[in-house]
């Protein structure tokens, strides 16, 4: 009786491992993601990762900065990142190339442009007409961020090609340490390096590109179509996470929003940090949802169209696929 009551309590004992076993959680999925740039700008995503989001859809994010639109898309379409993360002007050039396996957008982050415009001295009374006449750092000619500065000039009666010099030749990555250099007389600028350049005092934010612009879909993610259609189930969860960090940081303060984003900044102070957030939140940078909306895409290649990069308009349902974006809004 004792040894079947041993085999008994064994087997038993066998049982729970292996129902312990069971329950134990499923590997991530690693994703790699290249963005265009390290910025506040894309708190969304920040929060995201750090609030445990991708965590819970399953999803290991192995992050690395592309410093430039064509570089990220370079690196998505030779397979060495799953995902791209900048503007979607990038995946407009590749599709008119008439590249078969095109990248196209499924999720949008941001609705304006994100970089200020840095003065040398404190301008509290700044006008755009000031820039007449003078050297702007503008980043890469054909970009977004140039194109949107392009569109502003225009706005306000001047010719960006005559009435002043928008500087392309420096690199993004090396435009803020040209200007503090002596290099031009504006440059733009993305947070929270603009803050932290205006905080050693060696320029001042002067004007807003973003809200002088007005909404302009302005950084996404993409991926290869083939990549999208073998991987659906995984992108989709990928795009309910960027929700889900979207929502938050629509739904928070901005000093609860730093204080969430702040290990994607270990070099910033969190007080500066907060003042960048309620920068970006008081001319509405993000998108509160993925979707990118036709009448925004139509808006971008009209702004590229004025800025002689755009020959030919591309199919908006050939570029973005909103099949996830809306999905995740269902929930």
């Amino acid at each position: 009786m004792k040894r079947v009551l041993s085999i008994f309590l064994a087997a038993a004992l066998v049982l729970l491992t292996l129902a312990g076993c069971g329950a134990a959680p499923k590997a991530k999925e690693k994703v790699r993601l290249c963005e265009v740039t390290h910025s506040v700008f894309y708190a969304p995503q920040y929060a995201a990762i750090h609030l445990g989001f991708f965590d819970d859809a399953g999803i290991e994010i192995e992050l690395s900065n592309g410093q430039g639109a064509d570089k990220v898309m370079a690196a998505v379409l030779s397979d060495n990142v799953e995902i791209g993360f900048a503007g979607p002007e990038a995946s407009i050039y590749v599709y008119n190339e008439g590249k078969e396996d095109h990248t196209q957008v499924f999720a949008q982050l941001t609705r304006r442009d994100g970089s200020f415009l840095m003065a040398r001295e404190p301008d509290p009374d700044f006008t755009w007409e000031k820039l007449r006449g003078t050297r702007v750092l503008s980043g890469r000619k054909g970009g977004v961020p140039y194109m949107a500065l392009e569109y502003v000039v225009r706005q306000h009666g001047m010719d960006p090609s005559s009435d002043l010099v928008m500087d392309d030749s420096v690199q993004f990555s090396l435009m803020t340490g040209a200007f503090t250099g002596g290099n031009g007389d504006y440059a733009t600028c993305f947070e929270p390096t603009a803050s932290m350049v205006e905080a050693e005092g060696k320029g001042y934010i002067v004007a807003s590109v973003g809200e002088a612009a007005g909404e302009i879909p302005y950084t996404a993610y993409f991926a290869k179509k083939s990549y999208l259609e073998k991987n659906a189930d995984l992108v989709q969860r990928f795009t309910d996470a960027v929700y889900q960090g979207q929502k938050w940081v629509a739904e928070h303060t901005a000093a609860e929003v730093a204080q969430a984003i702040a290990p994607s900044f270990p070099d910033t102070d969190e007080a500066l940090l907060a003042q960048v957030v309620e920068r970006y939140q008081e001319i509405g940078a993000w998108n509160t949802d993925p979707v990118m909306t036709e009448e925004s895409f139509d808006r971008l290649q009209m702004v590229m169209e004025q800025a002689g990069e755009l020959a030919k308009r591309a199919d908006y349902s050939a570029v973005v696929n909103n099949t996830f974006a809306e999905k995740a809004k269902k929930g």
